[in-house]
């Protein structure tokens, strides 16, 4: 298996080695320069999530124009090409979905229908229904890590459980409890959410060679999805020899906070740089600001005298002010999370600006809670068509993720693009020209230039451009 592999990767300028306390990972063969793609993947298994109204097609994960299948309910597609490239599968799992009753339908989470899909997948490869590959095949899947020593019994009990609902619905697989537990196990520590050009989640994939790739906080690639086919492009300059990375979780958290995501969900620790040399960041993403507002500096807590010293100007804090602070706001974080989940927009920005006022006092400019407070506000303000403050919250937000992601992310890239929207909305035409060419050189890199969402943007860049062309011809 991991000669076939070899073989398939050496021409797109990659290797599979052994990496010393990482277990396997991907190297480059050759350079690879910013926005050039890496690797590409179909998925060897891959579910939407749930919708009353179909989220997505089950072949290429299209929103649009989509038709339930009639037998079992329950598979949607675009159209009769993905219901014929899916019909080998689809024909099995249809037979198995269609006896089910209502009781045992509504048992079949989208993590179950993925492994009902991932088995049937090998039985039709063992069958040779299904063509096996190199960079297909169930014998990837077999060498993916599953962490179960490091499980939790609780939770070795639950798979075990979701494995004998599993076969129920595919009695006549005959399938091994013990190792559909396994798979679960690896499922949890490997699949991937498939998301839109947005970064919106639209379902679940495995996708076996892309699982090879290891993580870091400072990666030197993104993987974002084309449909169902996970891309992963350089972000940066990868000269040949060098490990390939990606960033397997939210890099915008304190190293606390990103060791203890990694920890739960991987079963590792990271020792990347922005881990290793990470202590002056993590206190100001976590921290308190100075009592002076013209000082920049965070505060660190003098348990001997039991106050917060500022570490820029050694202006001292009281303790029992910032504990009433945060007593306060949490109250209110309760108190808006329900108003915002429950679409109460109007009470929403109630709560959620006493919070910003409470946090400007409290936090530090660069704090993450007062981000996620500000991006709250930005989706209220979008929803309530409020679209002057939207674009005041989406440029806080923007210049907080110029500092703590790197320069090219999707999400920097994403964020000028809603700016720039706001602003063309407007007419705020000049600065709307600058955000949509802000946009554009960071997802020509990330996202790659032939998806529909990036001939959007291109589209609008061009518009804003001739619009901008026309502002000063009439000037003239």
């Amino acid at each position: 298996m991991e000669e076939r592999l070899g073989a398939a990767l050496a021409p797109c300028g990659l290797a599979v080695v052994k990496m010393p306390d990482k277990g396997r990972g991907l190297i480059t063969l050759r350079d690879f320069s910013p926005g050039e793609v890496v690797i590409q993947q179909e998925p060897y298994a891959s579910k939407p999530k749930f919708s009353s109204n179909g989220s997505s097609c089950d072949g290429c994960f299209a929103l649009h124009n989509l038709k339930r299948c009639s037998a079992c309910q329950m598979a949607w597609y675009c159209g009769s090409s993905c219901q014929k490239s899916e019909w080998k599968l689809h024909q099995l799992e249809c037979k198995a979905l269609s006896k089910l009753n209502n009781e045992r339908r509504k048992m079949l989470t989208p993590s179950i229908c993925l492994m009902l899909r991932l088995l049937l997948k090998r039985k039709l490869q063992k069958d040779k229904v299904i063509h096996s590959t190199a960079t297909d095949s169930y014998d990837l899947v077999e060498a993916l890590v599953s962490h179960m020593s490091d499980l939790h019994e609780k939770q070795l009990v639950l798979y075990a459980q979701i494995a004998n609902l599993v076969n129920l619905v595919l009695p006549e697989l005959e399938i091994n409890i013990k190792e559909v537990t396994e798979i679960f196990s690896k499922l949890a520590c490997n699949a991937h959410t498939i998301c839109d050009s947005e970064l919106k989640p639209l379902g679940t994939g495995l996708y076996p060679v892309i699982s090879i790739i290891n993580h870091s906080c400072l990666p030197n690639a993104v993987l974002v999805f084309e449909g169902r086919v996970a891309v992963v492009r350089a972000i940066e300059p990868i000269v040949k020899g060098t490990e390939v990375s990606i960033s397997y979780i939210d890099t915008a958290a304190t190293t606390r906070k990103r060791q203890k995501d990694l920890n739960e969900q991987y079963f590792f620790t990271c020792g990347c740089t922005a881990c290793v040399k990470d202590v002056k960041a993590s206190a100001v993403l976590e921290g308190y600001c100075c009592k002076d507002r013209t000082c920049d500096g965070f505060l660190l807590y003098d348990s001997g005298n039991r106050v917060f010293i500022c570490q820029l100007c050694g202006l001292s804090r009281d303790n029992q002010e910032i504990k009433k602070l945060e007593k306060e706001t949490k109250v209110l974080v309760d108190k808006a999370s329900r108003s915002l989940s429950s679409n109460n927009y109007y009470e929403a920005n109630t709560f959620f600006t006493k919070i910003e006022e409470y946090q400007i006092e409290l936090c530090h400019s660069f704090s993450i809670d007062l981000l996620r407070t500000r991006e709250s506000l930005l989706k209220i303000h979008m929803e309530l068509k409020d679209w002057n403050k939207a674009l005041t919250y989406c440029r806080l937000t923007i210049s907080v993720y110029e500092r703590l992601y790197p320069a090219i992310h999707p999400l920097c890239g994403l964020q000028h693009y809603t700016c720039g929207k706001l602003e063309w909305l407007l007419e705020h035409t000049e600065t709307a020209l600058k955000s949509f060419t802000k946009s554009v050189d960071i997802l020509r890199i990330t996202h790659g230039m032939n998806t529909i969402f990036m001939r959007e943007l291109l589209s609008n860049l061009q518009e804003a451009r001739r619009e901008a062309a026309y502002r000063l011809s009439a000037c003239d």
